[in-house]
């Protein structure tokens, strides 16, 4: 029998069959061979009763270390204009890293009902993402949202306070997720998503909460290599293997056909200049020190 794994919480995993959800342990093997199912896993299950035990990891399309997910078809970056302000740095960071991984990248930003996402927002539909501007208070802009990831499997992050959970809610009330409440004195929300769990909703869309940027951390960031990480960025590929010079950076090279572009306004500043901050953090790591999944 197979599944999908829509729950892992102390070394229970919920695999759903169907309409039926079977409570498993996986095989020891696993263990053995530092192999961990994540949520999101198609997987091969055997039953005992009313219970099951995970006996096979079907082949990923993708995975993460945190957010502990797998085979995403989508992952949507919740961003905020207004306290807590989402700094572009933090956001390229993650379109970075789903970049890298070959998962499509949403953009949603959301409180626009407090404040006017408009320049966020055009710095991103300018660099090629789809992005949707919302407002969990109202509804504004939620069910373009809706339509954009239908029959997909997808997972939300976002900096604490910026209404992942709120959002959620709107897309489906039968979720009562805890909303945090934003703390004035910090400038940001108390993270209230104690693990990470995939919501089926009646349309086959299956959607992943997951924690915030906190989580991808500088542990995973060292998995994009610098030489790879020009090809996370989508607006920079039409000028890729145009550069004077083949083994090209795009720092300070004469010839370079991506600083002309952003020279030019073809590529936003904001997304350049966090290219060149995560290339200097990625070439300080060596190539023995990078964790792998």
């Amino acid at each position: 029998m197979e599944g999908r794994i829509v729950k892992a919480l102390s070394g229970f995993y919920d695999v759903q069959t169907g309409e039926e959800i079977v409570r498993c342990r996986a095989r020891g093997r696993f263990r053995k061979e530092q192999l961990t199912p994540l949520v999101g896993d198609l997987v091969a299950i055997s039953r005992q009763g009313g219970e099951g035990t995970v006996t096979a990891i079907l082949p990923r399309r993708n995975h993460f270390l945190r957010p502990a997910v797998a085979n995403l078809d989508a992952l949507v970056v919740l961003a905020s204009c207004v306290i807590p302000v989402t700094e572009p740095f933090l956001i390229d960071r993650i379109t970075a890293i789903a970049g890298d991984q070959n998962v499509p990248v949403i953009l949603c930003v959301n409180k626009c009902d407090l404040q006017d996402g408009a320049p966020l927002a055009d710095i991103y539909r300018h660099a090629g993402y789809p992005v949707f501007c919302t407002s969990a208070e109202t509804g504004e802009g939620v069910e373009a949202l809706h339509e954009a990831i239908r029959g997909r499997v997808v997972a939300f992050t976002g900096n604490s306070g910026v209404g992942k959970s709120s959002i959620l809610n709107r897309l489906d009330p039968a979720f009562h997720i805890q909303v945090g409440a934003v703390s004035d004195k910090l400038g940001r929300g108390r993270h209230t998503t104690r693990h990470v769990e995939l919501y089926r909703l009646a349309d086959g869309t299956y959607i992943a909460d997951t924690p915030g940027f906190s989580s991808f951390d500088t542990d995973q960031m060292e998995l994009v290599l610098e030489e790879n990480l020009q090809y996370a960025f989508p607006d920079f590929a039409p000028y890729l293997g145009q550069c004077q010079f083949r083994d090209c950076a795009h720092l300070a090279e004469p010839g370079c056909r991506v600083r002309e572009a952003v020279a030019r306004g073809d590529i936003e500043r904001t997304r350049y200049q966090s290219y060149v901050l995560l290339y200097q953090k990625a070439k300080e790591v060596k190539p023995w020190e990078r964790k792998q999944p």
